[in-house]
C-alpha cells in the first residue's frame, strides 16, 4: 500500500512539474538571439507599429548586450517606441537617460527633440481628428514643458537638423500659451474679477509680445481698468492699442476715452 502511495505521489509531482511547461510561461524565443537579431527584430516591430514588442526587444538587447553601438542606439530608439505607444513618462525617462549616459553622442540632439515632441503631442488623442478643440484651451503644463525642451535643443544644438522644426513648434506653442492667458483673463472678466483679469492680460503683453493674443489682451486691460476706476491705465492701454492695432480700438468696442 505504501509503494502505491509513494508511486502515486511521484507521478503527481512529475505531472505537476510537467504542467509548468503546459500551462506556465512560454519559453523565451529570443534566448539565443544575437544583438544584431534583437535589433533587427525590434526595428521590424517598430516599422509594423507593434510598439510593445519593439520596446521588449530593445530592452532585452540592452540588458543582454549593454556595451556597444547597438545598445546605445537601442536606448534612443526605445524612447521613440514609448513615444509612439503614448507612454509619455517612459519616453521622457528613456530620453533623459540617454542624454545623461551619452551627452556627446552624435544623436543626442534627437533625444532633446523627442522630449519636446512628447510634450507637444501630450493629451492629443484619436478623437481629436474628429472633434478638434482649440489648442489654447488645453492644460498648458505640457505645452510649457515642450517649449522649454525645444528651447534647450535650439540653444545647445542650433545647427541640428531638428532645430528648425523645433523653432516652428516653439512659435506655435508660444501663440497658444499667450492665447491661453487671454482665455483665463476673459474668465476673470465674466466673474467680475477685474484686477485678476487686468494682471493676466498685462502678463500677455509683457511676456508674449508679437503674438496674435496681444490685441485681445489690450482690450481686456482697457475694459478691466475702467471697471476698476483706473482711468489713466485704461487710457494708456487704449493708446497702445490704437497705435498698434487700430482695427481693435473702435468706439463700438471700447467706448470713449475716460477723462
Amino acid at each position: 500500500m505504501r509503494k502505491v502511495y509513494v508511486s502515486g505521489l511521484v507521478a503527481l509531482l512529475l505531472l505537476t512539474l510537467g504542467g509548468c511547461g503546459w500551462f506556465g510561461e512560454k519559453p523565451d524565443k529570443t534566448r539565443d538571439w544575437s544583438a544584431e537579431r534583437l535589433y533587427r527584430e525590434a526595428k521590424s516591430a517598430l516599422a509594423a507599429h507593434d510598439y510593445t514588442t519593439a520596446v521588449n526587444y530593445y530592452e532585452t538587447l540592452e540588458s543582454r548586450f549593454p556595451f556597444g553601438p547597438l545598445a546605445q542606439q537601442s536606448q534612443i530608439e526605445v524612447a521613440y517606441a514609448y513615444y509612439k505607444d503614448s507612454q509619455s513618462a517612459s519616453a521622457i525617462a528613456a530620453a533623459d537617460r540617454f542624454i545623461k549616459l551619452y551627452p556627446n553622442h552624435p544623436n543626442v540632439d534627437y533625444a532633446y527633440y523627442l522630449k519636446g515632441l512628447v510634450g507637444f503631442n501630450q493629451g492629443k488623442g484619436f478623437l481629436d481628428r474628429y472633434m478638434p478643440i482649440d489648442e489654447s484651451e488645453r492644460d498648458p503644463g505640457s505645452a510649457r514643458q515642450a517649449f522649454l525642451d525645444f528651447s534647450d535643443l535650439v540653444n545647445r544644438f542650433p545647427d541640428s537638423q531638428y532645430s528648425e522644426d523645433a523653432r516652428q513648434r516653439m512659435l506655435y506653442l508660444r501663440n497658444n500659451l499667450s492665447m491661453h492667458e487671454v482665455h483665463v483673463a476673459n474668465y476673470y472678466m465674466r466673474r467680475k474679477a477685474y484686477l485678476a483679469a487686468a494682471n493676466r492680460a498685462k502678463y500677455v503683453v509683457e511676456n508674449y509680445p508679437r503674438t496674435p493674443a496681444v490685441p485681445d489682451a489690450l482690450v481686456i486691460m482697457v475694459k478691466a481698468y475702467r471697471e476698476l476706476g483706473l482711468n489713466d491705465l485704461a487710457n494708456d492701454s487704449l493708446r497702445v492699442l490704437a497705435l498698434n492695432f487700430p482695427e481693435q480700438a473702435t468706439i463700438a468696442e471700447l467706448g470713449t476715452v475716460v477723462q
